[in-house]
């Protein structure tokens, strides 16, 4: 009996950081047509840095009293991502201005293959075979979803920034599972979020861009996306202590589905192609997760 007892916590522990990345993606998802809206007030380098500057001050009260703890692999480290972070939001932010918000999402899903790749050449950790499978079939699933157009549409310029973007964050998703591993998830995500903001801010004069219109619309987004941003730095850093980044970026897959389910939701019609799409990506997940269940119960 207390055999039993004492494993049911750990099975449950093994899947809230599961449960927790799917949230992100969740949360992502909704997030592109909200970007693309606070676009018609404000410039992408100010708006950047007003949403992160929201986001660090709600981290900061969240983590105010483990700000003694602050040590130099904490700070360095996530100076280091939050550079990342700075090009990947603004990079996206100034696509979005160009693009439509689903091909945004679409693109930025295709970090997908990039990050087990960028994990083998940068720190020689060989994806396990089923997680290459799991990548497959959300590469699969995430072309579906962009539609066989995409393969004839001429790269414009909001495309190539989106590209560069998705290239970004799939460096960032190994960066966090690389340093998070021992570190304050809050302190982490915390000076990642004041590093976007001061840059993003700094960056809004040096680019030309007016000052924002201040309007009821795009003060909301910028509470709710600063709220979601400042979550969501939180819960990847905590998260992908014990996630590997592979597993992690299977999961993060799910973005552009949740993107497509709340634009169908919106009214916007939903293809064969795309509801094909979607399952595939949902069954890389499932995938993915087997083959982590599999290597935890293999014999030492």
């Amino acid at each position: 009996m207390s055999t039993l007892t004492a494993a049911a916590p750990a099975a449950h522990r093994s899947w809230l950081p599961d449960l927790s990345l799917v949230g992100v993606t969740l949360i992502w998802g909704g997030t592109f047509l909200a970007v693309q809206t606070a676009l018609q007030w404000s410039g992408a380098f100010a708006f950047v840095g007003l949403r992160f500057a929201v986001a660090t001050v709600l981290a900061l009260l969240l983590c105010r009293r483990q700000l003694a703890g602050l040590n130099r692999t904490e700070l360095l480290g996530g100076i280091g991502i939050g550079l990342i972070l700075y090009f990947s939001y603004n990079l996206q932010t100034l696509g979005l201005g160009h693009i439509a918000s689903s091909t945004s999402a679409f693109l930025t899903g295709l970090y997908v293959p990039l990050v087990p790749l960028l994990q083998w050449l940068l720190f020689r950790q060989r994806p396990s075979l089923a997680a290459w499978g799991g990548v497959a079939l959300a590469f699969a699933g995430l072309l579906l979803l962009a539609g066989v157009d995409g393969f004839s549409i001429r790269l414009g310029l909001g495309e190539w920034l989106t590209i560069a973007a998705t290239a970004t964050i799939a460096l960032e998703i190994c960066l966090i599972s690389r340093f998070a591993a021992g570190c304050n998830a809050g302190r982490m995500a915390l000076v990642q979020l004041a590093t976007v903001a001061l840059l993003s801010l700094a960056s809004a004069p040096l680019a030309g861009e007016a000052l924002p219109q201040w309007q009821p619309l795009l003060l909301a987004c910028l509470l709710a996306l600063g709220a979601a941003t400042a979550l969501i730095q939180i819960v990847m850093n905590w998260a992908q202590q014990t996630v590997p980044a592979t597993r992690a970026t299977i999961i993060y897959a799910m973005e552009p589905v949740w993107g497509g389910l709340i634009g169908w939701l919106a009214g916007e019609a939903m293809s064969a192609g795309k509801v094909g799409g979607a399952a595939l990506i949902v069954a890389s997940v499932l995938l993915s997760q087997l083959g982590a269940r599999k290597a935890t119960h293999a014999p030492a």
